[in-house]
């Protein structure tokens, strides 16, 4: 890929159906409505599958519950090693780990990735997101907003 505009990925991951878990998803979409250039993916809960979509990024964003055991509404923005050195990182289980060792393996992980979400305070059935991590949007998403500029402008 060579479009500047799709060398970046911004992957939202969670379940809007279990409550905070659907942070990713919320960033997602409010991030995207403010039009920076890159590829937005709603990656749900989809694991492994979604490795082709790694292939021939040179940076990936992604915007996730991310469970380290902070306080309920903490934002957390993992890059490099900051990533693998935790074993359950996001809130449903290992999935972007997952995803993330299977594309080093296969040779797909892209130069570039960040890992940027919120503490979660209840992840169970349930629809919307806890006061916690509502309260957390605004940095959450400022801090997706500066990542993502700062990968579009080493593009250039």
């Amino acid at each position: 890929m060579t479009d500047g505009s799709t060398d970046i990925l911004v992957l939202g991951l969670g379940n809007l159906l279990l409550s905070d878990d659907g942070l990713g998803l919320r960033l997602l979409k409010d991030l995207s409505s403010q039009g920076a250039a890159a590829e937005y993916l709603d990656g749900g809960t989809q694991g492994l599958a979604l490795l082709s979509y790694l292939a021939d990024r040179r940076a990936l964003i992604i915007l996730d519950a991310v469970a380290l055991g902070a306080p309920p509404g903490t934002v957390h923005v993992l890059q490099g090693d900051g990533i693998s050195a935790h074993h359950a990182v996001t809130a449903h289980g290992s999935n972007a780990l997952e995803l993330l060792a299977a594309a080093r393996l296969l040779g797909d992980l892209p130069p570039s990735v960040t890992i940027i979400g919120v503490e979660p305070a209840c992840i169970r059935t349930g629809i919307g997101l806890s006061p916690a991590v509502e309260a957390a949007i605004p940095e959450a998403l400022s801090r997706a907003h500066e990542v993502l500029e700062s990968a579009i402008a080493s593009s250039a």
